[in-house]
């Protein structure tokens, strides 16, 4: 598996051609106590950089963007009873949906996680 990360905080996790998609800890921890999480249904066709998902704090409403294309075949649905789990487990329980990748070579404009945390120092 590879995990790799977006500008926009998100982090997908790579296993063959299906991924986990999900906010990091630094963007949970921007957004304060989430309360609401909406996320895709199973079969939506999403592009890279579509608004996929969104999630809901005390702060702010922020929609949660598809880092590569491709065909949803998972929402959490644990988010829906406990939306909390973005701030426990941001990186791992509280993921927010998966899908099929349509086209993998997207993944090649994404950040490692060294990048990433060279991309946060800069903030």
């Amino acid at each position: 598996m590879s995990r790799y990360f977006t500008d926009e905080h998100e982090w997908i996790e790579v296993d063959g051609d299906t991924a986990t998609v999900g906010i990091t800890d630094y963007a949970q921890e921007q957004l304060g106590d989430v309360v609401f999480v909406e996320v895709p249904e199973a079969d939506k066709q999403v592009g890279k950089g579509d608004d996929a998902a969104v999630v809901e704090s005390v702060k702010a409403a922020s929609d949660v963007y598809a880092p590569v294309s491709g065909s949803v075949t998972e929402g959490n649905a644990a988010l829906a009873d406990d939306p909390a789990l973005v701030n426990s487990d941001p990186e791992g329980a509280g993921w927010f949906f998966r899908l099929t990748l349509s086209d993998p070579s997207e993944l090649e404009g994404l950040m490692d996680e060294a990048a990433y945390k060279e991309f946060l120092a800069t903030l």
